[in-house]
């Protein structure tokens, strides 16, 4: 196995043309440069350099070798270069995913801003509900609104995901507002499919976590569909603030029963453990902490 200390003091007498120079470029002991090119010449089992008291010549065996490590180190120092330059700026392609609906309204949006500021940066955004593998399927990244990230996985919390229980004004004024969770079983409860808790709304009042019974005329398996029909006016929904935000702002959706919250999830960027965690993932973890700030701008 060829060191490369000794292939670098090498080509480094050849450049110098003496034992003494490369000693002086390389702030060694010039018997340091000697013993290195002899241990290199008995690995090789040949003589890469004529010796003589007045001049360093190559043998023709050492200028084969000696265009050879100068090539090879030539690649080594550009291979260092690139090293720094992907530690020092975001290089190469992101591979992340999201979720279909906080993928397109919230990720894809912040895409042009964050390549903006990286333009040597490609990313590649698989915007799915199915549950990515980061180790089979080579992601950097995945984002996952949950209460729980997986294990042996890290895990950086970057948003609360709050549910509000919506209606139009039009439901409300034909149907009556809610003032107490019992009251909900007398409305059309729109119900989201995909929700563990069937038939039930999990709420947090003032005496803490409760189970309310609903029931309504529709269930869907997306909750952007289903924040359609609350705005056509068909009942009632528990709905994340991240896809509903605009509309609340807007009056276009009411809150419903605004003291008692939902138990809130966290949106987490969750990646492999890694002790130096390339710097394109840890922009783009940067750049949504900043974006969505301490308090999301959907809410």
């Amino acid at each position: 196995m060829h060191d490369i200390n000794d292939m670098l003091i090498f080509a480094q007498v050849v450049k110098e043309k003496s034992f003494t120079g490369a000693a002086t470029r390389l702030n060694v002991s010039k018997s340091r440069i000697s013993k290195s090119v002899s241990r290199l010449e008995s690995m090789l089992g040949v003589r890469l350099l004529q010796r003589s008291t007045r001049r360093l010549s190559l043998t023709e065996v050492g200028e084969a070798y000696f265009e050879h490590c100068d090539r090879i180190l030539d690649e080594l120092s550009l291979a260092e270069d690139t090293i720094s330059r992907l530690h020092l700026e975001p290089r190469g392609t992101l591979k992340i995913s999201s979720s279909v609906a906080f993928g397109t309204l919230h990720v894809a949006p912040a895409l042009p801003g964050f390549m903006a500021q990286y333009p040597d940066l490609s990313v590649d955004l698989t915007i799915s509900d199915r549950f990515v593998d980061l180790v089979e399927e080579g992601y950097d990244m995945t984002l996952r609104i949950t209460a729980e990230p997986g294990l042996n996985l890290v895990a950086r919390k970057l948003a609360p995901i709050r549910r509000k229980i919506c209606a139009s004004p039009s439901y409300l004024a034909s149907r009556g507002t809610p003032q107490m969770p019992s009251d909900l079983e007398r409305h059309n409860c729109l119900d989201y499919s995909y929700m563990s808790t069937g038939g039930h709304w999990r709420l947090c009042g003032p005496d803490g976590d409760i189970a309310v019974p609903v029931s309504g005329t529709l269930r869907m398996n997306d909750d952007e569909a289903l924040s359609q029909a609350v705005l056509g006016g068909v009942g009632l929904a528990l709905l994340p603030t991240f896809i509903v935000g605009k509309e609340l702002q807007a009056g276009k959706l009411v809150e419903v029963l605004p003291g008692y919250v939902p138990v809130e999830r966290f949106l987490y960027a969750v990646h492999l453990p890694n002790r130096h965690l390339p710097l394109k993932t840890r922009a783009f973890i940067e750049y949504l902490l900043a974006l969505f700030g301490s308090e999301p701008y959907w809410d």
